[in-house]
């Protein structure tokens, strides 16, 4: 592992000031040991660290860099934001256009409400589905991730079919108590809980295409199931495309798969790589929402005037010039090429790929549920990251995160990639 002095010296401080020396624990580094990199600028495809190595990202910020590092129409969207206010906390054509654009772009939307996080999209749509069928039993799946929101952050009890127990110290059991957890693409667990309990379901959440255990995406059986059990029992059917959503097409993982929510959550891409967060769908549902319904949910940086003009920016570039069928092929080259050094190097792994979101398991069999992704080998994961690094190839720092691919990459760049993964299994 190479050295990284004034990375080190930086997190040796970090730690002074903040709990575990970061603001969020994905940064930490504690799934693959070592302290973590500290960054100091980006651009396009790459990152530079504060020692001045350069890496080609496949992070992209977890997700919403899909046109790149510091991509130029954002820059100046920003700039020109900032010069005429940083925030308002009152209405902006911005909010209606990047409504606008969101509704016309992702097929179940019909009206939007903007917020500042993928987590507050979570906790807000959530409600939402509970105000609006009066029921409180809410069903997600073990491996999907919803944000820190206190009632999805449980962990699956004994059973496939359990109530939640919490899996966070200040989580209270009264949080977590109305909160199912079952496993991910079983068509039969979704079935007999439904038929346990189907008439105090409010609503099933999902990853359509999970990044936070890996990539890992569903069976058309499981999707088929979501759906009609949902619509028979009159649960409504959340889409957390968060991580998905602008990515695996231009109308997310939705339009992509042929779902059809009741209710979506965006983040990540819609901001453009600032803070923002949104939830909609059919306008029945969305009608329940204060001021015109009674379901509360409000927020002073809602609609921000930065993070609108770096969304609209996103949004206008992938609609109008749209990066998927590179991207595609992009990331189907890193397929193969990964593929072959697991070939040649004879190592227990396997690449599972969905559009630009990619991930090489540890695994000597297929991950369809965070049953198969929790048998991963994370300390040889660990080693490969860290031989990767020293390659100048920055990954997710744990087996189970998606990498991303951006527009931003070239050939060259991918090929890059697969010598240095190569050398890293030999």
């Amino acid at each position: 592992m190479k050295a990284h002095p004034k990375s080190a010296d930086a997190f040796a401080k970090a730690r002074r000031l903040m709990p575990g020396g970061v603001n969020s624990p994905a940064r930490a580094f504690g799934a693959v040991g070592g302290e973590p990199i500290f960054i100091d600028r980006a651009e396009g495809a790459y990152l530079w660290d504060i020692d001045g190595a350069r890496y080609i990202d496949y992070i992209g910020s977890w997700g919403p860099m899909i046109l790149g590092h510091a991509y130029p129409p954002v820059v100046e969207a920003v700039r020109d934001a900032a010069l005429r206010g940083t925030s308002y906390g009152a209405p902006t054509l911005a909010e209606n256009e990047i409504a606008e654009l969101i509704i016309d772009c992702v097929p179940s939307i019909e009206r939007v409400r903007l917020v500042s996080s993928g987590t507050e999209a979570s906790m807000s749509a959530l409600r939402l589905a509970r105000g609006y069928t009066g029921r409180e039993l809410v069903i997600k799946f073990a491996g999907n991730y919803h944000g820190h929101v206190d009632s999805l952050l449980v962990a699956a009890g004994s059973a496939a079919a359990t109530l939640g127990a919490p899996n966070s110290p200040g989580v209270t059991r009264g949080a977590a108590k109305d909160t199912l957890v079952l496993p991910y693409n079983s068509p039969s667990a979704l079935a007999e809980t439904f038929a346990r309990c189907g008439d105090q379901i409010a609503a099933v959440v999902f990853e359509p295409v999970c990044g936070n255990m890996g990539l890992v995406a569903p069976t058309q059986a499981f999707l088929k199931a979501l759906r009609d059990l949902t619509r028979q029992h009159g649960a409504l059917l959340l889409c957390d495309e968060v991580m998905t959503g602008f990515r695996l097409s231009l109308g997310g993982a939705q339009q992509r798969l042929g779902i059809e929510p009741d209710l979506t959550m965006l983040g990540k891409i819609v901001g453009g790589g600032l803070p923002v967060g949104a939830y909609g769908g059919v306008s029945g549902v969305m009608a329940h929402v204060l001021p015109e319904g009674k379901v509360f949910q409000a927020g002073t940086l809602s609609g921000n005037p930065l993070a609108t003009a770096a969304g609209i920016a996103t949004l206008r570039a992938l609609r109008d010039d749209p990066p998927y069928e590179r991207l595609e092929a992009l990331t189907a080259r890193l397929e193969a090429g990964l593929n072959e050094a697991v070939a040649a190097s004879r190592a227990t792994a396997r690449v599972q790929r969905l559009g630009s979101m990619i991930t090489l398991f540890f695994s000597a069999e297929p991950v369809t549920d965070w049953d198969t992704a929790s048998r991963c080998d994370t300390a040889r994961f660990g080693r490969f990251f860290w031989e990767m690094m020293d390659r100048g190839v920055y990954l997710p720092c744990s087996q189970y995160e998606a990498m991303f691919v951006s527009a931003a990459h070239t050939e060259q760049d991918i090929d890059q990639t697969i010598t240095a993964a190569h050398e890293a299994l030999r």
